[in-house]
């Protein structure tokens, strides 16, 4: 099972990017685990400077929120590796 973690503060964007992202797993039955991480010294430790950003198996693959076709594209192909 993959763990997708989305990183973030707490602000609306962050907030977005975990729902949709809650929203494109079940959507697409992908075996996934989300996790929202909002500890400051654990989202430094991924060396991002903004958030929200997009980890799955401990991988930055994208930051910022591009929109809901984007975050499925990305998540699409990090799942399948």
């Amino acid at each position: 099972m993959k763990t997708i973690k989305v990183l973030g503060t707490g602000c609306a964007t962050c907030q977005r990017l975990l729902n949709d992202v809650n929203t494109l797993v079940v959507k697409n039955n992908w075996q996934a685990r989300v996790e929202y991480v909002t500890d400051i010294a654990t989202i430094m430790s991924y060396n991002i400077m903004a958030t929200p950003a997009l980890v799955v198996d401990e991988k930055v693959i994208m930051i910022g929120h591009p929109g809901v076709a984007k975050v499925e594209a990305a998540l699409f192909k990090a799942l399948a590796e």
